[in-house]
């Protein structure tokens, strides 16, 4: 599962990974806005090829009870579970902006930060 967020290492989420084991520290593949909704959480939006940026985050190794019963359930309304590309190419799970979100919209494009770390650093 990739990670872009708050349940990054030394993020206010990331006990909810239970210890799963880090896999990489890597990028998304270049095709990706990366906004913060509602200024508290971090949503991507697949733009196509090379439209996008890239932006950085953790794949963590999750069972799928650890997903289904403990992650997921603690993710915004905004988001959904997707299938992202990773800078190698290869696919992973990610959380995404829902396609059809009928509730606040109130987003700010971050990205050219190239992660929610750099976002959260440049609020103070």
């Amino acid at each position: 599962m990739f990670l872009k967020g708050t349940a990054m290492a030394g993020g206010a989420m990331h006990h909810l990974l239970g210890g799963a084991p880090l896999v990489a520290a890597t990028r998304t593949a270049a095709r990706y806005r990366f906004h913060a909704v509602e200024d508290a959480y971090p949503g991507l939006e697949d733009v196509g090829p090379g439209a996008g940026g890239q932006v950085a985050g953790e794949v963590y190794d999750l069972t799928w009870v650890q997903l289904r019963d403990v992650l997921l359930p603690a993710e915004p309304d905004g988001l959904e579970l997707g299938i992202i590309e990773l800078e190698d190419g290869s696919p992973s799970l990610a959380m995404v902006i829902r396609r059809a979100y009928a509730g606040p919209a109130t987003s700010t494009d971050i990205t050219a930060l190239g992660g929610w770390r750099a976002y959260q650093e440049g609020r103070g």
